[in-house]
This record gives structure tokens, C-alpha cells and sequence, in this order.
């Protein structure tokens, strides 16, 4: 007995280091969304933690020095972004919106492929190896070419949850009859022609894809890792993924279809403790007394002072008469005609103002981030959307009950004091972002220990290879069952062409019958 306990604790011994070793993670999100890499870092930061040593591609490197982290700044990706935003409300059709949508992630693509560091630490034969791939999934298809090239497991993050493009990548079902594409602003509940607008929308984001920007990620591909595109085409790597975490929750939006290898983690970033906020805002927060704080921001891509003067002046009119004090995210540090119920900043720590209880409306731009953090702390929100998921972002906190939309082009002063006297004044909205708060945050784990638990996993089991659809290896006919229903097609056009001859022929006989009695009677 005492020999079999001693091999257990030896066996024991022996495991312990290699189940403890850290992993070498390369993680890529080069995006220059500030928000985009807000939601993903403090995961990234916790994997650090745990031990996995983490080098990360990204535009915003870190300040100070975090232990197991690493950067590789690629700046240059800011280069087509002001461009992206101020072409995508200005896109005349679907056609154009989806034209610069791809162009800037082909952008992207580029310039992370390009970086010198990106060459030099990762490009270089034999220069690096890592265990693990994790990086953002929005059509930068050649970068994942990197999953290969260090024979590592991928794992996609999604940063606004997931479309048809991300489906693909795992084979995931997403019936357009209530599966909405994210840009249309519709919600799960549609109408018939609601129904025709999706699938238009859809089909025209499918056409823009594939037939025009798929092929330059394929060159990309093809130029960056001539060593593999010899081998493996670009699209049977882009079906290798092992995981994609989606940062969404269906006590957000609406229950949908996941395969097993799809995971919600919505509300990545959300600490569930809130840090003190800085004195100023605090001392301006409790002086407002029981009126209470409006908290007004457009997130990081919209900036308030370039809004037309006539909207700040007409802002500041409608706040000014409020009985409430308002923070606003404020990109100046003046602003000239500014009431003394408002406090400017360039910035807030967003989640902890919205977790202070003296904050009673959030004024938004309706980004998922956003939205996230306003049911997460039980907020009713005033959307003021202006482009991408922010319009689907709103409806739903219409729908759902928690909040009302404006169009920030078209309203008016007193459109928008009446729709913050409703949203404070009648409960309905404050007790309705609570009960979505309750559901969201009713889960067994956090959406962060919840994202670290799968990608363990994934290490763990070598790339879960358990979990890959069989629907990855089907081609769009075989998915579709176009073939099934070609064959009892043609089974219907065969009878239908044999049973036209069979009639034709006995009609001809018939023809010929009588032909032959009406010859009998006139020989007769």
C-alpha cells in the first residue's frame, strides 16, 4: 500500500511541472478601435497572469511594463481609419459601405504583414515559436496563415459577436429568416419585407466578399507565406479555427445557434468590482444630491467637439436646463457657454461611473461595449447611434424596454429633454435595465474566467479538434443540400419528361387509331 502511495505522489510529482507550464500565446489585434482592444485586454492580461506569456500585435502598447507581456506596435494602421469612419456614414448604397469596410481590412492586413517587428519576431524562419494563436476575426484572412505557420491551435475573438463571415469559420448556422446582419439595425423579430431587406443586405455582404476583396486576402496570403500557400489553400486554414469567443450574451440580444466550439463571453473587459473613481468626479457625482447624474458619451470613435456647433449649443441649452449634473465625455478642455451642472473630460473610467448609484441615465452612442456596460450596472440608455451595430445596439434597448433612440442629425431641444425626462421619470425603463441586469449576471462564471476556462481547454486538448463541425468539411453545395434537392429535382423533371412522352405517345396512337377507322368507313 505504502509503495502504490508513493508511486501516486511521485507520478503526481513528476506531471506537475508540464500541467503548471505557462503556454507561448500569440495574440493579434491590430485594430485601431480603441474600444475593440479595451474589450480584449484585460483577458489577455489575465492569460499573462496565470503564467502563459503573451505577445500581443496591437496599436495601443502598454504604458507601464506587465510581467508575461509583450508588444508589437503597429501604428500604422491608423494611416486609413479616420478615412473608414467618415466614409461609412457617408456610403451612398450597401455596395459602397461594404466596399470600405473591406478596403480597410485589407489595410490592416497589410500593414501588420508589413511591420518591420511583425518581420523581423514573426515572418523570420525559426525566429519564434508559440502554442497558441488568439486574434480578432474581421476578414484579415491571411493573417490567419500565422496558425500554421507556427503549427499552433487558432482561437477567434469576435469583438461585436457574430455574423455570416465568422459563422463560416466554424460552420455555425445563422438562418437569415432571424438571424439579422448586424448593419441593418433589425432585431430577431421581423416583419416579411423586414425578411427581404436581411436577405438582400446579407447576399450583397456575401457577393462583396467573396467575389471581390477573398481574392486580395489570398494574394496576401500567398505573397507573406509563400512556404504554406504551396501546400494549403487559404480557405481550408480559415476553417481550422479551434474556438471563437464571442463578446455577446443571450440575455443581451436574443437566444441564437451555436456549434460547441462557439462560446459567449459578452462583457469580456467588465470588472465585477469597480474601482474608486477620481476625486473630482466623485465630489461632482455625490453633490448632485437626489436629481442625480447623467453620464453623455460617444465612445472613442465619435469625438463631441466635432459635432456642428448649432447641436453642441443646442446640448448644452438641454442640459443646462436639467435639474441633474451631467458628465460629458468631451474631447476640449474648454467649451465655451459650458453651465456649471456639467463636467467636461477627455475621459472617464466608464464602467465605474456607470456602477455608482448616483448615476441615473447614460446617454449613448450605442456601441456593444457600451450597451454591455449599461445593462451589466442596470442603466437605462438614450441612444444616439451613428453607424455599424450601434443602430441594432439601440432597437434592441427599445424593444427590450430599457432605453429610447434619437436621430443625432435630427433632433430637436425639446425631443431630446422629453425622451431623458421619460427615461428618468417613468420606472418602467430603470426597472427594466435592472431585470436584464439580474439575467446577465445570473451565470456560473464571469465572461472573463469563462473565455480563460475554453482557452486552457483548447491547450489542454491540442486544439479541441473534438469539437470541429462536420459542416467545415462540406462544400457550399453539400452544406446546402443543393445536391439532394438536384437529384429529386431531376427525378421530377425525368418523370415529368417521361410522362409527357408517354402521353404524347399514346396520344399519337390514339391519333393514328382513328386515323386508320376513319380510312375503314371511307373505303366502306
Amino acid at each position: 500500500m505504502f509503495a502504490l502511495r508513493l508511486c501516486s505522489i511521485l507520478s503526481i510529482i513528476i506531471i506537475l511541472p508540464s500541467l503548471l507550464e505557462g503556454a507561448r500565446i500569440l495574440a493579434i489585434f491590430p485594430f485601431p478601435g480603441p474600444s475593440q482592444y479595451i474589450n480584449v485586454l484585460p483577458y489577455l492580461k489575465a492569460l499573462a497572469e496565470r503564467g502563459h506569456e503573451v505577445t500581443s500585435v496591437n496599436a495601443f502598447p502598454q504604458k507601464k511594463p506587465v510581467n508575461n507581456f509583450s508588444d508589437i506596435t503597429v501604428t500604422e494602421v491608423f494611416q486609413s481609419y479616420d478615412d473608414l469612419i467618415s466614409s461609412m456614414s457617408e456610403a451612398k448604397n450597401s455596395w459602397h459601405l461594404n466596399n470600405f469596410m473591406n478596403e480597410f481590412f485589407i489595410s490592416v492586413t497589410k500593414a501588420v504583414l508589413n511591420n518591420k517587428e511583425v518581420q523581423r519576431q514573426l515572418l523570420a524562419p525559426g525566429k519564434n515559436h508559440f502554442d497558441l494563436i488568439i486574434l480578432e476575426t474581421l476578414r484579415t484572412d491571411a493573417l490567419y496563415a500565422f496558425s500554421a505557420h507556427f503549427n499552433a491551435p487558432i482561437i477567434g475573438l469576435s469583438t461585436f459577436g457574430t455574423d455570416w463571415n465568422i459563422d463560416e469559420l466554424v460552420g455555425n448556422a445563422s438562418p437569415l429568416s432571424y438571424i439579422p446582419l448586424v448593419t441593418t439595425g433589425l432585431t430577431d423579430r421581423m416583419t416579411y419585407w423586414e425578411r427581404v431587406y436581411n436577405f438582400i443586405e446579407t447576399s450583397i455582404a456575401w457577393v462583396n466578399w467573396k467575389l471581390k476583396y477573398h481574392s486580395v486576402q489570398i494574394k496576401l496570403y500567398e505573397q507573406f507565406f509563400p512556404h504554406l500557400a504551396n501546400k494549403v489553400p487559404l480557405l481550408e486554414l480559415s476553417k481550422n479555427f479551434s474556438l471563437v469567443l464571442l463578446n455577446q450574451h443571450f440575455s443581451l440580444s436574443f437566444p441564437r445557434p451555436y456549434v460547441p466550439n462557439m462560446v459567449e463571453v459578452g462583457g469580456l473587459h467588465i470588472s465585477h468590482k469597480p474601482a474608486p473613481l477620481p476625486k473630482d468626479i466623485e465630489d461632482f457625482i455625490e453633490g448632485a444630491g437626489s436629481a442625480g447624474v447623467i453620464y453623455f458619451s460617444l465612445g472613442s470613435n465619435v469625438k463631441s467637439k466635432d459635432l456642428p456647433e448649432e447641436q453642441i449649443q443646442m446640448l448644452l441649452k438641454t442640459f443646462a436646463s436639467l435639474p441633474q449634473r451631467v458628465l460629458w465625455k468631451f474631447e476640449n478642455d474648454q467649451l465655451p457657454g459650458k453651465p456649471s451642472n456639467v463636467f467636461l473630460s477627455k475621459w472617464f473610467p466608464q464602467p465605474d461611473i456607470l456602477a455608482h448609484p448616483k448615476v441615473k441615465l447614460f446617454i449613448t452612442h450605442g456601441g456593444l461595449l457600451s450597451t454591455i456596460e449599461s445593462i451589466h450596472h442596470g442603466k437605462p440608455v438614450l441612444g444616439l447611434p451613428f453607424f455599424y451595430d450601434q443602430f441594432l445596439n439601440v432597437e434592441r434597448a427599445i424593444r427590450s424596454g430599457f432605453g429610447l433612440g434619437l436621430d443625432h442629425n435630427k433632433m430637436t431641444a425639446d425631443e431630446l429633454k422629453s425622451s431623458i425626462h421619460r427615461l428618468l421619470t417613468e420606472p418602467s425603463f430603470a426597472t427594466t435595465a435592472q431585470q436584464m441586469s439580474n439575467r446577465y449576471r445570473d451565470q456560473p462564471m464571469s465572461p472573463q474566467e469563462t473565455a480563460i476556462w475554453w482557452t486552457e481547454y483548447i491547450l489542454r486538448h491540442k486544439g479541441g479538434h473534438h469539437m470541429r463541425s462536420a459542416a467545415q468539411d462540406l462544400s457550399f453545395v453539400e452544406y446546402h443540400n443543393l445536391d439532394v434537392l438536384g437529384l429529386f429535382l431531376g427525378i421530377v423533371i425525368i418523370a415529368f419528361i417521361a410522362f409527357k412522352l408517354i402521353l404524347r405517345k399514346l396520344w399519337g396512337l390514339a391519333t393514328h387509331q382513328k386515323l386508320y377507322e376513319e380510312r375503314k368507313l371511307k373505303d366502306q
